[in-house]
């Protein structure tokens, strides 16, 4: 660490502990804080030069130390920093660009970190301690946060941070950004429109959620839609009648969890049009796919998996885990029955995104779910290692299952 940047770290100190020393804190307004930090600061640094930018910097340090997220507040308004990794307090990771670097900036000392990380779960009114390691929140922005405490996290307090873009995804960004091309696109607002029900899957930092936001600006403004997620971060702009719910976990004294679960079976009693989970990871799978089959067509979904293959067996898995005792079988009928098309998306060598895969889901035959290609990603000579170049091309395979874009009035080919 360089020489400047100690002495201001030590000059910051100072000047907080006079200021938490000589003043009633909580009486203060915020504006009354800023103005005593500020004559303090132009106090301690008339002597020496030092740039009005830099003198603005130590006020800010210091007020954010004070009543902001200290070391996070910069970063969290930084948008061209999607990621943060805090792995203790002196371990501080950001990615920017689709690049994971350390900063060369780190927190006091621990109990600073637990202090805002306190101040962030109580801000969602969650709750996080000895009893309660490990915490799913969000900023008040939507950003998605996740705690992990000691003695669980052996590193020190350990905190994830997604951030939540303030503009909502679009398909023209995604069109923009290469992830698709604009035919497709249209393809899918058809589909969606028409009422499939689709399951978007992939690995973590595929994409999923950014996916699932474009496509859900595709549902009617007039319909009733009810969205389901851990932390709700899903942008849903254009529909008026509107239901958002999210996920709680217990308390300290172990009570008062509300699951996915709860609220799957909840929202089927809210005369939903469509229900849109954000993320499917365990007992749910068999609520949300009873939802698809009972007349909540349009319903939207994402799962972590491999490939398309890997999703419908991760479902089978899951289904399990929320009904133990079901066949093999039904479960497969189940899904086959529910799920209409399978989007997969990957994160490739370049650290780019991309939809690989766009699959219907046919039917059931002799023990196996069948599925029907109908958009493929194929690299061509232009790739390198370093630099993947393709395209997801429309594979020979006609679409089977064309009878919901009929009951839509939909005329044209997907």
């Amino acid at each position: 660490m360089n020489e400047n940047f100690e002495k201001e770290q030590k000059l910051i100190a100072e000047i907080k502990q006079h200021i938490s020393d000589n003043f009633p804190l909580g009486q203060m307004g915020d504006e009354e804080l800023e103005a005593q930090i500020e004559k303090v600061v132009f106090e301690k640094t008339s002597s020496g030069y030092i740039s009005i930018e830099q003198r603005l910097s130590i006020v800010r340090q210091v007020y954010s130390s004070i009543r902001g997220l200290g070391l996070l507040d910069s970063i969290i308004s930084d948008d061209s920093i999607t990621e943060v990794m805090i792995n203790g307090p002196e371990n501080v990771f950001i990615e920017k660009n689709g690049r994971v670097v350390k900063l060369n900036k780190q927190f006091e000392n621990q109990r600073r970190l637990e202090d805002i990380i306190q101040r962030i779960v109580g801000l969602a009114g969650r709750e996080v301690n000895q009893a309660n390691p490990i915490v799913d929140t969000r900023l008040p922005d939507g950003s998605r946060v996740n705690v992990v405490l000691p003695p669980i996290a052996l590193c020190g307090p350990t905190m994830t941070i997604r951030k939540f873009s303030k503009t909502p995804m679009t398909i023209e960004k995604l069109i923009q950004y290469g992830s698709l091309t604009k035919e497709i696109a249209e393809k899918l607002e058809l589909l969606v429109k028409a009422k499939y029900n689709i399951f978007i899957c992939g690995g973590t930092g595929s994409g999923k959620t950014t996916f699932l936001n474009a496509l859900s600006n595709y549902i009617p403004r007039d319909e009733r839609v009810i969205t389901i997620e851990d932390s709700a971060e899903l942008q849903i702009g254009r529909v008026d009648n509107l239901v958002s719910m999210e996920t709680r976990n217990a308390n300290s004294a172990g009570t008062g969890a509300i699951t996915i679960r709860d609220l799957i079976k909840s929202s089927l009693r809210m005369r939903p049009e469509r229900i849109v989970v954000g993320e499917v990871r365990g007992g749910e799978a068999l609520d949300m796919l009873q939802a698809m089959n009972t007349g909540h067509d349009g319903s939207l979904s994402t799962g972590h998996a491999n490939s398309t293959h890997d999703m419908l067996s991760r479902l089978e898995t899951m289904v399990l885990q929320g009904a133990a005792g079901l066949p093999l079988e039904a479960i497969r009928q189940q899904i086959a029955s529910a799920v209409d098309i399978l989007i997969h998306l990957s994160r490739l060598r370049d650290h780019s995104r991309k939809t690989m895969e766009i699959t219907e889901v046919v039917g059931y035959e002799k023990g196996e779910i069948v599925l029907n290609p109908l958009y493929v990603f194929e690299e061509n000579e232009q790739s390198t290692l370093e630099k993947v170049s393709g395209s997801l091309n429309r594979t020979k395979n006609p679409m089977v299952n064309t009878w919901k874009l009929q009951l839509a009035g939909i005329k044209k080919e997907i």
